[in-house]
């Protein structure tokens, strides 16, 4: 059996619970909706530390444990691996994925074969992986051209499996480092369903976890082979799971942006939603990325771009006007070269409005608060230059630090009530995924479809109507990485 590393749970303790009284209205909340086991365990048994410590360097995933007794013959190299959740080297020329070949009985083969012929009910195509030439090599019986055939279309159909069958060239803007090529080897994969003779049972490991997945696969076998369009949008969105981690983790926080809601997700459960307001069309589009969240910040002061500093001329404005700058919070420092740097201090006009989710990244993008929340009552959110505008801000940064720095509750409403700048760093692992859906499960757990704001199912629904392209070692988009700081 494959074995995944998994998050270990404590439990939220009353006496946290209790001491929210100072927000009765999210103390209630988490008394009655949190589940039991809510907080990861530390990675030693010691206590956790503080909340104002330093964060922990998180430990990477471990790899599959699969047993490799099938015989191996002699293959090309292993695919190239970086580690997890990073993105790889800068390439010039991608490099195509080797595939191992190994031993196959008949009657293996043929459960490879059947697998094939019954892959569409997992939005796959079955004429991908080469079904009447394995029939054929079938018959002639055990050889090596059979070994050859069946580890060539079963490598590619773990490929498409794990990591998604639409070419890094068709995801656009997407910035998501799927770690699953690293911790489920093609080879060590292929190596168990040839040692536990299990084909389908091997397949069926590699589906997303996420209940979301389930909801779609479940809707593409109740929709009629005539409804062609909706078909191929679900087998797109189910295909964009893939491009995840096959397990997203047990607590994190999730923003489908085409849905303009974030959602804290604990142990499959949705246990708070926010509204949200996305980057606008075009360049200040909001990137896909998954990204882990170092630090929640309450009571931000925001650096000021140079583009709005020096472009818009607000550094002149600013030193040009004192009373006016006072009263936006505004101060600028004049640096021996002459540039102006200003920053906006701490306070309910702050741009960032009163609490700020760090979340490193070369895009520049965190979520954050907002002083204007007239524009979380449009109906279409996308607003922004990039970054996550969301609502109730304080009550999520506050649910962070409790969960992912064990900061007592009424210390956390104390430190967002304090009007001064405070960095919690977290001590546990929290994810963060920023994704893109257009048929999804909604908030409220109805399949739903989203408009497609940014244009982005084309090309995914394109290159399901093409040949598959061999993979490479490419996981991200090669497109322009543009910082967008600019929370305006």
């Amino acid at each position: 059996m494959m074995s995944f590393k998994r998050f270990g749970f404590t439990a939220l303790s009353t006496a946290m619970a209790a001491s929210l009284t100072a927000q009765p209205v999210l103390a209630q909340r988490i008394k009655t909706e949190m589940p039991e086991d809510i907080l990861p365990k530390p990675a030693t048994g010691r206590s956790a530390p503080a909340a104002t410590a330093t964060k922990a360097p998180a430990a990477s995933p471990a790899p599959a444990t699969i047993p490799m007794q099938s015989p191996v013959k002699p293959a090309s190299q292993q695919p190239l691996q970086g580690a997890p959740g990073t993105a790889p080297e800068s390439v010039v020329q991608p490099i195509l994925l080797a595939e191992p070949v190994m031993s196959w009985s008949l009657a293996d083969a043929k459960a490879l074969l059947s697998t094939i012929e019954y892959i569409g009910k997992e939005g796959l195509l079955p004429a991908d992986y080469q079904p009447a030439a394995l029939k054929a090599a079938i018959a002639g019986g055990e050889s090596d051209a059979l070994d050859a055939l069946a580890s060539k279309v079963f490598a590619w159909l773990i490929e498409d499996l794990r990591d998604g069958r639409t070419p890094m060239d068709a995801r656009v803007q997407w910035f998501a480092v799927d770690p699953d090529q690293d911790n489920m080897p093609t080879v060590q994969i292929m190596a168990q369903a040839l040692s536990d003779h299990d084909v389908p049972g091997v397949v069926d490991k590699l589906a997303p976890t996420v209940p979301d997945y389930a909801a779609l696969k479940a809707e593409l076998a109740a929709t009629p082979m005539a409804n062609k369009a909706k078909r191929a949008l679900i087998r797109a969105n189910m295909d964009r799971w893939r491009w995840l981690a096959r397990d997203l983790g047990d607590v994190y926080l999730l923003t489908n942006v085409p849905e303009f809601q974030l959602r804290l997700t604990v142990k499959n459960k949705i246990i708070r939603t926010y509204r949200t307001v996305v980057g606008k069309p075009g360049r200040t589009a909001t990137p896909q990325l998954a990204e882990t969240v170092s630090a929640v910040v309450f009571n931000p002061t925001w650096t000021v771009p140079q583009s709005i500093v020096q472009g818009e001329g607000l550094g002149q404005k600013v030193l040009n006007n004192p009373r006016w700058a006072k009263a936006a919070g505004y101060k600028a420092t004049k640096a021996a070269d002459g540039t102006i740097y200003v920053v906006q201090q701490p306070g309910p006009n702050n741009s960032l409005g009163l609490m700020k989710i760090d979340m490193p990244n070369p895009h520049a993008i965190y979520l954050h608060d907002t002083p204007a929340k007239q524009y979380f009552d449009e109906d279409v959110r996308a607003f922004s230059h990039g970054c996550i505008r969301t609502e109730r801000a304080v009550e999520l940064g506050m649910t962070m630090a409790i969960l992912g720095a064990k900061m007592p509750a009424a210390e956390a409403a104390d430190i967002s009530r304090s009007g001064e700048y405070t960095k919690v760093e977290m001590t546990r692992t929290f994810p963060v995924y920023l994704t893109y859906f257009t048929i999804a499960r909604s908030i409220d757990g109805e399949l739903k479809q989203f408009n497609d704001i940014y244009g982005r199912d084309k090309p995914v629904l394109d290159s399901f109507t093409q040949a598959r392209q061999l993979k490479t070692n490419q996981r991200t988009s090669d497109e322009e990485i543009i910082e967008l700081d600019n929370p305006l």
